[in-house]
C-alpha cells in the first residue's frame, strides 16, 4: 500500500505544488485527474521516486522512500514500483520478450524468462514475443509496456496516461486489464489521465485542481 501525506514540489520559484493526501492499499485501483499544468505527471513522477519531494512523505509498504539514498532508492524502485510511462522507452534492438525480461534482471540479477512469457500471454502477446517493439501497434506496445511494469511483481503500480493515444476500444480493454492486474497481483494501482473515458472505469478518484 502506498499514502502520503503532506507532499510538496516545486521546479522553481513560480511553480509550486501541494498534493492531497493519499492513500491506496494493496489490489484496490486509483484514478488521478486534473487539467493539464495542475501536476499530475509530476505527482506520478514524485511517488514513482523519479522526484524528490520539496517536503513531505512518501510511504510504500511502511518504508519511507523519500529518506532513500539514490543507490537504495534505485533498488527500491527495481523491485517494487511497475511504471508505465507515456512513452514506452523500449531498447529497440531487443525484441518484445527480451525487453520485459531486461526489467527482471536489472532489478534482481536474474533473468525471469518463463514468468515473461506467460505474462505477455496473458495480455494476448503471444504472438509478438519475437518482435520488435518498432513493429508493434501503438496498443500493443502499451501492453508490453504494463508486461514490463508487473515483472517484479511491484507493490505499486503506476500508469501515466496509459489510454492517451488508444481509440476507444483499446483505451477499454487496457483499463480492464491494468485494473484485473492490480488485483491478481496484489499491487496498489494509481492511474494519472485526462482521459474522460476512464472515469466510468474507476470508482476511486482524485481531482487536481
Amino acid at each position: 500500500m502506498i499514502y502520503t501525506e503532506n507532499l510538496t514540489f516545486s521546479f522553481n520559484e513560480t511553480t509550486h505544488f501541494s498534493f492531497p493526501n493519499i492513500k491506496n492499499n494493496e489490489s484496490q485501483a486509483l484514478l488521478i485527474t486534473g487539467n493539464s499544468g495542475k501536476g499530475k505527471t509530476t505527482l506520478l513522477h514524485l511517488l514513482g521516486g523519479l522526484l524528490r519531494p520539496k517536503s513531505g512523505t512518501i510511504s510504500i509498504q511502511d518504508t519511507n522512500i523519500s529518506s532513500l539514498s539514490e543507490k537504495e532508492l534505485d533498488r527500491f524502485r527495481g523491485k517494487n514500483i511497475g511504471l508505465v510511462l507515456q512513452q514506452s522507452h523500449f531498447v529497440a534492438s531487443l525484441n518484445v520478450l527480451e525487453n520485459v525480461v531486461l526489467a527482471s534482471w536489472l532489478a534482481t540479477g536474474k533473468k525471469a524468462t518463463e514468468k515473461a512469457k506467460t505474462l505477455l500471454k496473458e495480455l494476448d502477446l503471444e504472438d509478438q514475443m519475437y518482435k520488435l517493439p518498432s513493429n508493434l501497434s501503438v496498443g500493443q506496445q502499451q501492453r508490453v509496456s504494463i508486461a514490463r511494469a508487473l515483472i517484479n511483481q511491484p507493490k505499486l503500480l503506476l500508469a501515466d496516461e496509459p489510454t492517451s493515444s488508444l481509440d476507444d476500444e483499446n483505451a477499454a480493454k487496457v483499463a480492464d486489464l491494468l485494473a484485473h492486474l492490480s488485483k491478481e497481483y496484489k499491487a496498489s494501482l494509481i492511474i494519472v489521465t485526462h482521459d474522460q473515458r476512464l472515469k466510468d472505469k474507476f470508482s476511486n478518484q482524485l481531482n487536481l485542481n
